[in-house]
């Protein structure tokens, strides 16, 4: 059976003062955003994309999102719904063709997919 992940390899931060949180998880990794936005910042940490989030509180986050890096998106969500998940976040363009999603566990986990742009 082929694997369905290549890895858990973005985790996304929920964060309602954004510069707040720049200072703190910049003390904590130690390098500069590769990607500062008002509405997202990114950093690359220990082989992981780390992002905060100032948005994710108003859809609903309490915590950190994990994502699954998957090849197929569409197809992971609804092998998840058929096996008992609940569609969580629509599938979303993010920016240059990189999609995102999650579904909830019945335990009410979120798990975060994200598919990375085809090759061009």
């Amino acid at each position: 059976m082929a694997a369905n992940t290549t890895g858990m390899r973005t985790v996304i931060y929920p964060v309602n003062d954004l510069e707040a949180a720049k200072r703190v998880y910049g003390a904590l990794w130690g390098v500069e955003p590769v990607m500062d936005e008002p509405y997202y910042v990114g950093y690359q940490v220990a082989g992981m994309d780390v992002g905060l989030d100032p948005h994710g509180s108003a859809q609903g986050r309490t915590g950190p999102t994990g994502y699954w890096h998957v090849a197929d998106l569409r197809a992971t969500m609804a092998s998840l719904v058929d096996a008992g998940a609940t569609e969580g976040d629509a599938v979303r363009d993010v920016g240059g063709g990189k999609l995102i999603a999650s579904v909830t566990d019945p335990d009410g986990n979120v798990v975060g997919l994200l598919q990375e742009p085809a090759a061009g």
